[in-house]
């Protein structure tokens, strides 16, 4: 089976396993630290509208509360950078770094006067971006990952919002909201023109102009034929070899009769 030229863009590399992998450990050997040498690692998560707390923008993601907080985080960080790896293999170091960075500092700038700390707001931010990238490039592959990731993912939209649940729970809304933002905004600016249809032909191009081509010039601005105006008679001019045959001395010519 040949392969289109987009399909090539897809393919198993050791990265696509190995960089979510390293990202959860880092994000366990943290919370290792955290838990028996330095607990009060939360200082190092965002604190926002403080200088200090601008620190936490990079570091909020590796610092979990509990267990369950970092084993809720871990499952899905390792699947959807995984993803991300595949998918989209060339924007990956671009999509990750500004969902960390633009996410963090959008917790910083709406959140609560507390410690965000956790790896939720990049779980938002990577769930947005597949979400909305998947279907702007109309690709069946992404956009069937982007079905997947609403049937998966769907019931997050609930946790992005101030509600008894966040509001009593501990959740931090505001880092859920600004990452899906920041996923949202990056999947519609970010550029992939790895997806973009083949060019086969001149006037698929988005700077072809037909004013200067032959054909086109046969047909209107609504696309009618228009009939060319009929040709002139073309006059032939006298030629050497007709004057050949043409003399200025009279000819008579008698003619015999037969009885």
């Amino acid at each position: 089976m040949i392969k289109s030229s987009i399909d090539k863009n897809f393919y198993f590399s050791a990265s696509v396993f190995v960089l979510p992998i390293l990202f959860v450990m880092l994000m366990w050997i943290s919370f290792y630290v955290n838990l028996h040498y330095y607990p009060e690692m939360y200082q190092f998560g965002i604190l926002p509208k403080t200088f200090k707390g601008l620190r936490g923008v990079v570091w909020h993601i590796f610092i979990h509360g509990d267990f369950k907080h970092l084993l809720n985080n871990s499952i899905p960080i390792f699947f959807l950078v995984m993803a991300l790896k595949y998918f989209y293999r060339q924007q990956f170091w671009q999509v990750l770094c500004f969902g960390i960075l633009f996410g963090g500092i959008g917790t910083w700038l709406i959140g609560r006067n507390s410690y965000h700390i956790g790896a939720s707001g990049l779980v938002y931010c990577l769930v947005s971006f597949l979400l909305f990238k998947g279907f702007l490039t109309k690709y069946y592959r992404l956009v069937a990952l982007s079905l997947t990731i609403v049937l998966l993912y769907g019931g997050i939209i609930w946790y992005m919002f101030p509600n008894p649940e966040t509001l009593n729970g501990g959740v931090s809304w505001e880092g859920h909201f600004a990452g899906f933002v920041t996923g949202m905004t990056m999947g519609i600016f970010i550029k992939t023109p790895q997806f973009e249809k083949p060019i086969f032909y001149d006037w698929e191009h988005p700077d072809f102009d037909p004013s200067d081509k032959p054909f086109f010039k046969q047909f209107d601005e609504n696309g009618n034929f228009i009939n060319p105006p009929k040709p002139e008679p073309e006059i032939i001019e006298e030629t050497e070899v007709d004057s050949y045959f043409k003399s200025s001395v009279r000819v008579i010519y008698e003619f015999l009769k037969f009885k």
